[in-house]
């Protein structure tokens, strides 16, 4: 049942529709971000849809959303990331003129990240596309971090966000980073979409010291560090022996973000898709019963 209020501003129903979301990060500036949490889901129509939301739930996959509240300011999101938005908003494309316009689309092609990063103005509510994925939310004070391709979903203005080419060439030849990653410079917030839980990233510091990694699950670096892509052993042989082959090092001063359980969740999902399919079909027959 719906009933409409004199006045025809407000809707009374049968049914309890406030938003039932847990704020679970914040973050304030010119602009606050806020990493949203959806209590739970309760949408689904059908036997496999409720048991895979069943699944999630009991594995602590919960729905999350950011919500970016514009005060008179502007920020940046990644293309396709909006959702919907309320409020005195405008969407801007700035290219930059025709030069502009060129890096754009240079950048977009080596690093495969979009041409246009939209750009909201206003005073109002932002809601970005929600998502089972992880997010982090960082400031940054006249600052700059490179980051992964894919990884950057929003920042305030005062954040330039460009292509960046790996300076040493045995990063760019034997490094599985790509020659580009994306560089953020300057001051305000930026969202981060990450492929972990915040609690599982090492943030690993570095005082004129040398990090080495047998693997590509460094995620972010800051400061004044130098990535290279070096053997293990100290000769061909030597790396032949010890089986480990290439390893990433970096250099100086700073900090990088690792994600050494990134590659797990990846072998579980390859190989557990398939046995989720046996189990889904499993309690079908057990409720069938």
């Amino acid at each position: 049942m719906v009933k409409l209020l004199k006045g025809g501003d407000i809707l009374i129903t049968s049914e309890n529709m406030k938003n039932r979301m847990n704020m679970i990060s914040e973050m304030k500036n010119e602009s606050t971000f806020q990493i949203l949490e959806y209590d739970n889901l309760q949408g689904a129509m059908d036997l496999n849809t409720a048991l895979q939301i069943n699944l999630m739930k009991d594995s602590s996959i919960r729905l999350k959303q950011i919500r970016i509240i514009l005060d008179d300011s502007e920020v940046k999101i990644e293309a396709g990331a909006l959702s919907y938005m309320k409020g005195d908003i405008e969407i801007v494309n700035k290219t930059g003129g025709i030069i502009g316009l060129g890096k754009k689309f240079f950048s977009s092609k080596v690093t495969g990240e979009s041409m246009f990063k939209p750009v909201l103005r206003g005073t109002g509510e932002v809601f970005l596309e929600p998502s089972f994925g992880h997010f982090t939310l960082i400031e940054l004070e006249d600052e700059e971090i490179i980051i992964d391709d894919e990884l950057f979903y929003a920042c305030e203005e005062g954040i330039e966000v460009e292509p960046v080419m790996q300076k040493s060439i045995s990063s760019m030849i034997f490094g599985k980073e790509g020659i580009y990653q994306t560089r953020l410079r300057g001051s305000g917030i930026v969202v981060l979409e990450i492929p972990v839980p915040e609690k599982e990233i090492f943030r690993c510091k570095l005082f004129r010291d040398v990090l080495k990694i047998d693997g590509n699950f460094a995620i972010l670096r800051s400061g004044n560090i130098e990535f290279t892509v070096e053997k293990s052993g100290t000769t061909l042989v030597g790396t032949a022996l010890n089986g480990e082959g290439l390893l990433n090092v970096y250099r100086g001063t700073g900090e990088v973000w690792l994600v050494p359980t990134e590659s797990i969740y990846s072998n579980l999902k390859e190989r557990g898709l398939r046995d989720l399919e046996d189990i889904e079909k499993e309690d079908i027959d057990e409720w069938l019963l």
